[in-house]
């Protein structure tokens, strides 16, 4: 009797942790369908959110990818979420491929080559100036090897153009292929994955305020710093909100009514404002990017 209470207890118990799980995960969410709220860098370094911190998303080092890398998802558009990964401290939630940069990806758009050699009898004439003493003679060999050498520097000169050409189209290539190639998310923590974060619950809670999970997700709890896109989201079609780009944001807003610059250390703040029917929105962005909103009263 007592060692079927103890399975019984033990098998109760094990249920929920059986769902606190990277294989969980992976059920629940691999294949499905979601919708960024903000662009997603073209790299396999994402997007690090930090959940339960001051600072969930470090906006300035956010938009320094997407600078970086282009955009590989826009803002707005449904992907498929085709990869879980729990790692020791963090999650990746990975997008449409999951980001370009993973082991066999080419990153290196250098192209290696070798300066053309010495030919043969170039050796030669120098061999065979040191030891000429007749001055008309040393003259002739020494124009020959002046050719030779001209010749050469010639070769390595369209050798280098044909570098630099070939560079250039391995860059383009990268960057077409860094567009294709889906991003990611990264959920971190400071030591490790907590056990409770290993739900699809936390994950999405965790990623509310970037990733619209539709079906999936509860739009119960909507948290505080939500809500200003969502009452500008009611003045029309667009939707206001952190990490969209400059021009989507004049999209919504229409032409701002101001705009002016600023340094915050070695960033670049451009501050616009735009009038709506709900009153003055004021908007900073960093890279193109927008890191902070705020709506007042006109």
């Amino acid at each position: 009797m007592v060692q079927w209470l103890v399975l019984s207890l033990t098998l109760v118990f094990a249920l929920p942790l059986a769902a606190q799980s990277e294989p969980a995960l992976r059920e629940y969410f691999e294949g499905r369908t979601v919708v960024p709220r903000l662009a997603l860098p073209g790299t396999d370094d994402g997007v690090d959110v930090y959940p339960g911190s001051q600072r969930p998303l470090d906006y300035p080092r956010y938009a320094s990818r997407l600078k970086e890398y282009g955009t590989a998802i826009r803002a707005g558009e449904p992907v498929t979420v085709t990869k879980i990964k729990v790692k020791s401290k963090h999650i990746e939630f990975q997008l449409g491929g999951g980001g370009y940069g993973t082991f066999g990806d080419e990153t290196s758009p250098n192209v290696s080559t070798q300066a053309a050699p010495k030919t043969k009898r170039e050796k030669n004439l120098e061999a065979e100036l040191k030891r000429e003493t007749d001055p008309a003679r040393k003259r002739t060999l020494k124009e020959e090897l002046d050719d030779l050498q001209t010749a050469r520097e010639r070769e390595d000169a369209r050798n280098r153009a044909a570098v630099a050409e070939a560079e250039e189209q391995r860059k383009l290539n990268i960057r077409q292929r860094r567009l294709e190639a889906g991003s990611r998310f990264n959920i971190r923590y400071a030591d490790r994955v907590p056990a409770e974060a290993l739900r699809p619950e936390a994950v999405m809670d965790a990623l509310a305020q970037y990733v619209d999970f539709g079906q999936l997700g509860s739009t119960a709890n909507e948290s505080s710093s939500a809500r200003p896109a969502r009452e500008i989201e009611a003045r029309g079609p667009g939707t206001l909100r952190k990490g969209m780009l400059l021009q989507d944001a004049d999209a919504v807003l229409g032409r701002p009514i101001a705009s002016t610059e600023r340094k915050e250390g070695s960033l670049k703040v451009v501050q616009r404002k735009y009038s709506s029917p709900m009153g003055l929105v004021t908007a900073d962005f960093v890279e193109g990017v927008l890191i902070r909103y705020v709506l007042t009263s006109e």
